[in-house]
């Protein structure tokens, strides 16, 4: 069992926590990787507010025999959403729109029903009924947003702006307004744009400049620069090509004039979980990260508040009739969690997860890129529960 270690600030008895515990972890991941169900893992766990652990195992690479790294950078998919939801509340500060706002007032196509009622509330919980991800309801097959407005790219003749958000929404609601938690990162897509209509800045340009550069979060990107590129996990000979574009220079990210017009807001971060943990220690803060304020108190407050009241989650084959979420973050409860209440989170498709517990004063972010499995729990749900059992 090979673990690489990286920079720690403290041991982690000086915090309160055990550290044989990380044994257990290690033996965890290995046995995953050994069955072939994750390539490697990558974690950083920080415990009242210092690091006490970051280290990696295993391949780095999901097309190439390389190590995985503690600063290896990966794509963190969903957890970009909890970030956009950060710049959403901060021009929620700036008294630019309400959550209350109605998303027809920033983005006209939204005027007409069924769409003339949502809100950026809705949008923010998952609750607007637009489109949901891949695979949310596999016995019913409508179009994606995705699809249509692929299908609307494949028909324009080029001249002037393609509009992508009327595509997106040709196809209607997917359920009724504010009844059930359905999973869309097209509407986090639309939250981006309503961040570029409402600051004047392009959706990826405003959070960079007002979150992840004030963070010090010199490792996090929209896209990487060739150096973070040379260290990035490829998930695919895809990815690979793309990311040897950037290490080459020869990349476009404005290369498509239909997909690249639409925010990455959803899902397009890369970074590494010790960029993510200076995020946890930032909405720990309440909104501060020493003496940098990106966020006021009451709007963390809000964000890490429970939203949601007997609205149902039946997606991807869940039967969970009152969905735990906040705004932009997760906060689901239940015997197969061991954090404390009032924990928030975010997964990461492919995979990742952030988990912030405030009451332990406990962050842990980890990379665990799936291998020949799509989605099992144990990389997460088992390796939240070992982390928390060091907890003296």
């Amino acid at each position: 069992m090979n673990v690489i270690q990286g920079k720690t600030e403290c041991l982690p008895e000086e915090t309160g926590y055990d550290s044989s515990r990380l044994e257990v972890l290690h033996r965890h991941l290995q046995k995953l990787m050994d069955k072939e169900v994750i390539f490697g893992a990558e974690y950083t766990i920080s415990h009242k507010g210092k690091i006490i652990a970051n280290a990696s195992m295993g391949q780095g690479s999901a097309v190439s025999d390389v190590k995985m790294q503690p600063d290896t950078v990966f794509s963190i998919a969903s957890i970009t959403k909890p970030i956009t939801t950060v710049a959403i509340m901060q021009l929620v500060e700036e008294g630019l729109f309400r959550l209350d706002s109605k998303v027809a007032d920033i983005l006209p196509q939204f005027a007409e029903p069924p769409f003339n009622e949502i809100q950026i509330h809705h949008l923010l919980t998952h609750t607007s009924g637009i489109s949901p991800d891949e695979g949310c309801f596999p016995d019913v097959a409508p179009k994606s947003a995705w699809e249509l407005i692929d299908e609307a790219g494949q028909l324009w003749d080029g001249e002037g702006e393609f509009d992508w958000v009327k595509a997106g929404i040709s196809g209607g609601l997917r359920g009724k307004l504010g009844t059930r938690w359905q999973y869309s990162s097209f509407g986090f897509a639309l939250l981006g744009e309503i961040i570029t209509r409402t600051s004047g800045q392009r959706a990826e340009d405003y959070i960079m400049e007002h979150i992840i550069k004030p963070l010090g979060m010199n490792e996090t990107a929209f896209i990487p620069t060739a150096e973070m590129a040379k260290r990035a996990f490829a998930k695919s000979e895809r990815h690979k090509k793309r990311l040897d574009q950037i290490i080459a220079g020869t990349y476009d990210p404005d290369g498509d004039p239909i997909w690249s017009k639409i925010p990455s807001t959803g899902g397009g971060l890369m970074s590494t979980t010790n960029d993510l943990i200076r995020f946890a220690h930032m909405m720990l803060g309440k909104g501060r990260l020493g003496d940098v304020r990106i966020l006021g108190r009451k709007s963390v407050e809000l964000m890490t508040t429970k939203q949601l009241h007997n609205i149902p989650d039946y997606c991807w084959g869940a039967n969970e009739p009152d969905r735990g979420y906040g705004l932009g973050f997760d906060m689901r409860q239940g015997y197969a969690h061991t954090y404390s209440p009032g924990t928030f989170m975010h997964e990461g498709s492919g995979t990742c997860s952030i988990d912030i517990d405030p009451v332990e004063e406990l962050a842990v972010v980890w990379f665990v890129p799936f291998n020949k499995v799509f989605w099992v729990p144990e990389p997460l749900y088992n390796v939240q529960n070992i982390i928390w059992s060091g907890l003296k």
